[in-house]
């Protein structure tokens, strides 16, 4: 597979074309890959750009090298790079904003799951963590304790990567916290006056009831408070 040496992304090339042979020749995790020499020969390249075009393969954890035993394929972490990349001061207002209603969407998505395998145990964890991180008066939760409370919610479904993502979000979310305090509390109170706001506690009742549909209504109107903020920030 020959690729064409006038263009001055030669390396991106060369690591697109490392992406096709890998699939183009069915390689699995741990299965090994050819030496630069050989891979040299097979994109017409010298070893120094595959050597480099390997090195960004290696940084995204795609490649392992073992020694005496050469390279081989490996597993990469799924949301590295997103974690490498979410640090809200270099973000745009844009991006954090996406982010944020990504997670929103993410979390009422994964209600059905929280019903479908929550135990009895984890009932009690949150009932730990809610009585631990009780809300001031227009629910204003202690950063901590709003992120306990949702990584539980996160952990309760088994999914490695939903849990991970949580983790990785979090900064955005203490971004927002800190830098728009006193729009929230304005919001909370306004919804509090409205009946609608949403705590800890009411979300757990619903889920000591295994009310799956009342909780779904409930999480919408917890998040409320972000939706608003996003549509008064013109970002919604």
């Amino acid at each position: 597979m020959k690729i064409n040496t006038d263009t001055v992304t030669l390396v991106d090339q060369v690591e697109h074309s490392l992406l096709n042979y890998f699939k183009d020749n069915d390689l699995r995790c741990g299965d090994p890959i050819p030496n630069e020499h050989q891979l040299a020969d097979e994109f017409g390249v010298g070893r120094s750009v595959v050597r480099e075009a390997l090195s960004g393969l290696k940084m995204m954890g795609m490649i392992n090298s073992r020694p005496r035993k050469g390279m081989v394929l490996s597993e990469p972490p799924v949301l590295k790079g997103l974690r490498r990349v979410v640090v809200p001061r270099i973000l745009s207002d844009k991006t954090i904003w996406n982010l944020l209603n990504f997670r929103i969407a993410l979390e009422i998505g994964i209600s059905n799951d929280i019903f479908r395998k929550i135990t009895d145990e984890e009932i009690k964890e949150l009932d730990e963590i809610v009585k631990i991180g009780i809300a001031s008066e227009n629910n204003e939760y202690a950063l901590v304790s709003e992120f306990s409370f949702h990584v539980k919610l996160y952990n309760i479904t088994r999914n490695a990567i939903i849990s991970e993502f949580q983790e990785i979000i979090h900064p955005v979310l203490t971004y927002i916290r800190e830098n728009y305090t006193k729009e929230l509390r304005k919001i909370n109170i306004e919804l509090k006056q409205r009946n609608r706001l949403v705590t800890h506690t009411d979300l757990l009742e619903c889920i000591k009831n295994r009310d799956e549909k009342g909780y779904r209504d409930k999480i919408e109107q917890h998040f409320e408070v972000y939706r608003i903020l996003m549509k008064e920030q013109g970002n919604l």
